[in-house]
């Protein structure tokens, strides 16, 4: 019988079992098998993990290395990444039930992400200030933030990773990564990655574990100086009351219930796969899903019938197949939460156009759904699904559409499908959210900025001036002047 892979933890640059011997099975979501076991971290261990960062920070071996030196650690870190795209994207298809073709494939794009920060980290300046006073130089340098928690879910790990971890390394920060305990196992190989890199000892570790064990005791260590957390508003809410223990500088990722706007005059076959690239791309479990479709009613029709005649080529089945386009959702409580929210949808008059129900074959599947609205009450078109749904609703004027589009909790993503130009920043300019994508949906770039709106949290990743949230500004006086300082006693 082949054993099952066994994952440690990596704390200060070395392999260790957890200190209480706690163990979690990885789940396979296409089969419902456990595939591999893994260790979590204690409360002890997070204290290890806190104190080799925080020793990190003054260690010659990476603070007196050069910003350049630090580039090149990451190029090389970059490197690595693309070479072992393909074995992080099977491990991560196992564990989470992603795509292999998605998974192998931003991964390798993810090495993007690292090199831009590499480009950046000698790029990281201070500034001379032209100062009121006479016989006084005065100027900035941004020095590393400190010890950084990451804390990334299990849906796009590799990027959300990276968008944490770049510009974190590339500023001179040290970093506990906090992977979840549902899914962990890319984290945990990755760590492999960041010991072939050669980052000193305790500049990266990787754990994972329970919120009660590992995550509280992480996000409210007095050691802390930032913590940029990607997940849900619940578990943010606790996130943020945990960070009164250290005041870390805090930034949050969070849900997202993002509309896809589609006026008359939009090309309906760009609108049509649009839609089913925000909706049924990564089987729905994308925090930028566009999963409220608000579709101008001289259209609707005409679009439900090309997305229904579309959706019938859709295959749903193995991950590791390179033909299915719709894998399985990583847990079964996605399962029940959808299946609970398409009942009260339907007893609230919504119509489901195809789908509605998990395949019965062993694993979490479920049918792609299309669910026509009668209202902006409906409730597909409030609780965030995590899976393939895809909700209409039909408006009449482009103020009534923004008025939906602004009608949520949430504020991530948003598109706009039109031909009119002026429309198009018109509308884009009302929306309230942190990404508009306009006739293209669910692009990204190192380059680009991402973030939200109200419950989507609050700060920005990626593009260039993340890398200055983990800094923090010193101004430094120098006097110029060969004459003793002045008694402050006496005022001129």
């Amino acid at each position: 019988m082949k054993r099952k892979p066994h994952y440690q933890l990596y704390i200060d640059g070395s392999w260790v079992s957890g200190s209480t011997n706690q163990k979690m099975d990885a789940q396979n979501p296409a089969n419902g098998e456990n595939w591999a076991t893994f260790d979590c971290a204690s409360k002890s261990d997070v204290d290890r993990a806190v104190k080799s960062a925080r020793r990190a920070l003054t260690e010659k071996s990476w603070c007196n290395i050069s910003q350049t030196q630090r580039g090149k650690l990451l190029y090389k870190l970059a490197n690595l990444i693309e070479e072992n795209a393909g074995i992080i994207g099977q491990i991560e298809t196992n564990d989470s039930g992603k795509l292999l073709a998605e998974t192998s494939t931003q991964t390798g794009y993810v090495a993007d992400y690292y090199r831009y920060y590499a480009g950046l980290a000698d790029k990281i300046e201070g500034s001379v200030l032209p100062i009121d006073k006479p016989d006084m130089h005065v100027f900035t340098k941004r020095e590393p933030i400190g010890v950084v928690v990451a804390v990334v879910p299990w849906n796009a790990q590799m990027f959300l990773t990276a968008t944490k971890l770049g510009p974190a390394l590339a500023a001179g920060c040290t970093v506990i990564l906090k992977a979840s305990e549902i899914a962990p196992t890319p984290m945990l190989e990755f760590a492999k990655l960041i010991d072939q890199a050669g980052f000193p000892p305790g500049v990266v570790s990787i754990i994972t574990g329970d919120a009660e064990n590992c995550s509280i005791p992480l996000t409210s260590h007095p050691d802390i100086d930032r913590i940029a957390f990607t997940g849900g508003p619940d578990t943010a809410r606790n996130v943020i009351k945990n960070s009164s223990n250290n005041f870390a500088v805090t930034s949050l990722e969070l849900g997202g219930k993002s509309p896809i706007i589609v006026f008359e005059d939009a090309d309906l076959e760009s609108a049509a796969n649009g839609l089913i690239a925000g909706n049924f791309g990564a089987s729905g479990q994308s925090c930028v899903a566009g999963s409220r479709g608000l579709i101008h009613k001289n259209v609707l029709k005409d679009l439900i019938n090309l997305i229904t005649e579309k959706s019938k080529n859709i295959r749903v089945g193995s991950p590791l197949d390179p033909d299915t386009n719709v894998g399985p959702l990583c847990t079964k409580a996605q399962i029940d939460n959808i299946s609970k929210t398409l009942k009260i949808s339907k007893s609230q008059g919504a119509k489901i156009h195809f789908g509605g129900s998990q395949l019965e074959k062993p694993g979490n599947y479920m049918e792609p759904t299309l669910i026509e609205c009668m209202d902006s009450n409906t409730e597909t078109l409030k609780v965030e699904m995590f899976g393939p749904i895809m909700s209409l609703l039909s408006f009449d004027t482009e103020d009534e559409a923004i008025m939906f589009a602004n009608d949520s909790k949430f504020g991530l993503g948003s598109g706009i499908f039109t031909q009119n130009i002026a429309r198009a920043h018109r509308v884009s300019s009302k929306i309230k959210a942190g990404i508009c994508w306009i006739n293209t949906y669910r692009a990204i770039s190192p380059i680009a900025p991402f973030g939200g709106y109200n419950q989507s949290g609050y700060g920005r990743e990626a593009g260039i001036d993340s890398i200055y949230d983990y800094t923090r500004t010193k101004t430094i006086w120098v006097n110029t002047s060969d004459k003793p300082m002045e008694n402050p006693f006496i005022m001129r």
